[in-house]
This record gives structure tokens, sequence and C-alpha cells, in this order.
């Protein structure tokens, strides 16, 4: 086949509410140690902010508008986890992460994929923080 089925694609960010720019860049670059790749302001009350844990797909920081968008802010995914951070050292981040404030859901616990645990982040998402086992 030729066409779309031969394309090279991926996804570039993932959209997530948050109820102020500032605070959603302090957390996830303070607190999660992402890095804040691009702040630009797009308007007098929109921007294009992105973060990025350091490689694969960015989140786009969204600032929520109305209630209807504000109501869905840590609730994107209807209560299940919704994003998953994969680190190459699960017991460092981790431990980081609870100096830190992070609240985890759970005590972390080996999978057959691999070491895992729960938290939810300052807005209410729920996060995988996963260090894949080897295949």
């Amino acid at each position: 086949m030729t066409g779309i089925d031969d394309a090279q694609r991926s996804i570039g960010a993932v959209a997530v509410l948050v109820p102020d720019y500032q605070e959603a860049i302090d957390y996830f670059v303070g607190t999660l140690g992402f890095m804040l790749i691009e702040d630009t302001r797009i308007s007098e009350e929109k921007r294009w902010v992105l973060v990025s844990p350091g490689a694969g797909t960015c989140l786009l920081l969204a600032r929520a508008r109305g209630e209807r968008q504000g109501a869905a802010i840590g609730n994107q995914s209807g209560g299940r986890v919704f994003l998953i951070l994969t680190t190459d050292d699960f017991w460092r981040d981790y431990w980081t992460y609870v100096s830190r404030g992070v609240v985890f859901q759970e005590e972390p616990r080996r999978e057959e994929y691999g070491m895992v645990a729960v938290f939810t982040d300052r807005f209410g998402n729920r996060w995988d923080l996963i260090e894949r086992s080897s295949p």
C-alpha cells in the first residue's frame, strides 16, 4: 500500500487541562522534573506550553476555559490512569517524587511488565510510574 499506510507518524503532544499555566509549569518542571520545551503566547488569554519528561511525547498544558473544561481537570480519563511515565530507574524517581510531595496511591509493586506505582498529580490526573522489565 501507499499513502497514509506508509507514513511515519507519532503523537507529538497530549493535551492536559490545567487551571493555570504557571501553576502547571511549576508543578511539571519543578516537582516532576520535566523540561519546559516551549511557552509561546498566542493571545492575551492563550499560550502554547509544552513540557516533556526528556524523551517521547510532550504534554501540551492547556488552560481550561469554561465550566465543562474546568470540570474535566484531573478527570480526563474518567478516573483511570491517564498517563504513563516510564523511567530507567524506578526507585530513584519514586523516592525523588516522594521527597517532593508527590502522592502515590499505592505501594510500588512488581508486575510481569516491570516495577510500577500509581501517583496522582497536583491536578488530580492518575499516572503510572513504570520501569519496564527487560524483554
